[in-house]
C-alpha cells in the first residue's frame, strides 16, 4: 500500500474509532458563533459626546479599558442600559459593568431558560444567546484576586446547559466552583472563571475529531485572556478539559497564561509541549478509566488532534490522576487531581 493509501486508511480508522468508542456519540455539525454579539450595529451608531464607541469587532481590550476609564459613572450606566449585550461581552470593559449588563441581557431575552443567569449575586462575565448560547461565570472576586484560573470545557457545553442539573463537580460551572472551593473559596485569594465562550461540538463526531471549532474558539479565548489583562487581572491558569484542550493548544501562543493544564485530552494539535509556542508551564492529566485513552492520537487530513499530552514524548508535567473516575471526574472533591489543580491555580507549585 502506498503512502497516500495508508493516509486514507489511517484517517478512516481515526473517524471510525472516534465515532464508535464507548461513551462517544455521533455529533451534529455546528456553525461556530463568531464576531461581536447582537446589538453591535446600534452600538457603532451611538456616540459619547460626539466620540465613536470602541468597535466590538476589533477594538483592542486595552483600548476598551482606556475608553471606559475616561467616562463618568452616569455615562457608563447609560451605555449598560442601552447596549447590554455589547457591554456584557466587551473584553476590557470594567467587570461590574459587565456583570450588570449580562444580568439585564439575560432578563431581556424573555426566555425562562436564561432567567437563572440573572439571579442576585451571580457574576456573569459573558452572555451571548446566539445559537446554543455562550456564557462565562466568575466564582470569587476577579477584580481583587491574586490568582485567576479559567476552566475551558469540551463538547456539549453551552449557555443552555450551563445551569442544567449535573453532578456538582462536572460541567463548566461545577468544575469551576469545585476548584474555587479547593483554593479556599471566599476565604482565599483565587478567582475561577467557567468559560464556555466558544461553540463546542455536540457529541463527538467529525466536529470533535476536527479542529474547525477549536480554531474559532482559540481566537475567542485569546481575546478573552487579553480582556482579563486589560482590567488588571493576573496572568491566568488555563484548565482545559477534553476538546477544550484542543482550543487551549491552538490559543496557547496567543495568551499570557501562566500555566496550561490539559485534562482528559485527545491532543492539543502539537507534537510537543514546546511546539505550543508558549512560555506557560504545560501540564497534563488522564485518569485510569478515562475513555479518551481509546481515541487514536493521530492527526491526518485534519482528523485527530495529535500526540497524547500525557505521553513522555510530549514533555508536559504530569498531574496525579490515579483516583480519577471516568472522563469527568477530575474535579471531584478529595481527588489528587483537584488538589493539584488548586495548587497550580494558587501558584504553590514551582
Amino acid at each position: 500500500m502506498g503512502r497516500f493509501g495508508r493516509t486514507i486508511v489511517t484517517a478512516a480508522l481515526a473517524v471510525a474509532v472516534v465515532a464508535g468508542t464507548a461513551g462517544w456519540a455521533a455529533g451534529d455539525s455546528q456553525r461556530p458563533v463568531t464576531g461581536p454579539p447582537p446589538g453591535a450595529a446600534a452600538w457603532r451608531a451611538d456616540t459619547v459626546s460626539g466620540r465613536p464607541l470602541p468597535d466590538p469587532a476589533d477594538a483592542d481590550p486595552h483600548e476598551v479599558a482606556r475608553f471606559f476609564a475616561g467616562l463618568d459613572g452616569a455615562v457608563r450606566r447609560e451605555l449598560v442600559r442601552a447596549h447590554p449585550l455589547v457591554v456584557g461581552n466587551l473584553d476590557g470593559a470594567p467587570l461590574p459593568l459587565r456583570y450588570e449588563a449580562n444580568r439585564l441581557a439575560a432578563l431581556a431575552t424573555g426566555e425562562a431558560r436564561y432567567a437563572s443567569l440573572a439571579a442576585p449575586g451571580r457574576r456573569i462575565l459573558a452572555f451571548d444567546p446566539r445559537g446554543r448560547g455562550q456564557v462565562a461565570e466568575v466564582f470569587g472576586d476577579l477584580g481583587g484576586a491574586a490568582h485567576v484560573a479559567v476552566v475551558v470545557p469540551g463538547s456539549d457545553n453551552d449557555a443552555l446547559s450551563h445551569d442544567a442539573p449535573r453532578r456538582p463537580d462536572t460541567g463548566p460551572a461545577g468544575m469551576a466552583r469545585a476548584l474555587w472551593t479547593a483554593t479556599g473559596g471566599a476565604a482565599g485569594d483565587t478567582a475561577v472563571v467557567a468559560w464556555t465562550g466558544y461553540t463546542t461540538p455536540v457529541g463527538v463526531g467529525l466536529d470533535a475529531a476536527g479542529g474547525r471549532l477549536a480554531q474559532a474558539g482559540a481566537v475567542r479565548l485569546a481575546r478573552f485572556t487579553a480582556g482579563l489583562d486589560a482590567v488588571g487581572a493576573p496572568d491566568p491558569v488555563l484548565l482545559c478539559h477534553s476538546y477544550g484542550s484542543v482550543v487551549c493548544g491552538l490559543a496557547a501562543r496567543h495568551t499570557d497564561a501562566r500555566d496550561i493544564v490539559a485534562l482528559g485530552s485527545p491532543g492539543m494539535r502539537a507534537d510537543t509541549a514546546a511546539a505550543l509556542g508558549t512560555g506557560a508551564r504545560v501540564w497534563a492529566a488522564r485518569g485510569p478509566s478515562d475513555w479518551i485513552a481509546d481515541v487514536p492520537n493521530v492527526e491526518v487530513a485534519g482528523i485527530g488532534h495529535g500526540t497524547d499530552p500525557t505521553s513522555p514524548a510530549f514533555g508536559a508535567r504530569r498531574v496525579p490522576a490515579s483516583d480519577v473516575v471516568g472522563h469527568t471526574g477530575y474535579f471531584a472533591p478529595g481527588t489528587r487531581s483537584l488538589a493539584a489543580f488548586a495548587a497550580i491555580a494558587k501558584g504553590d507549585v514551582r
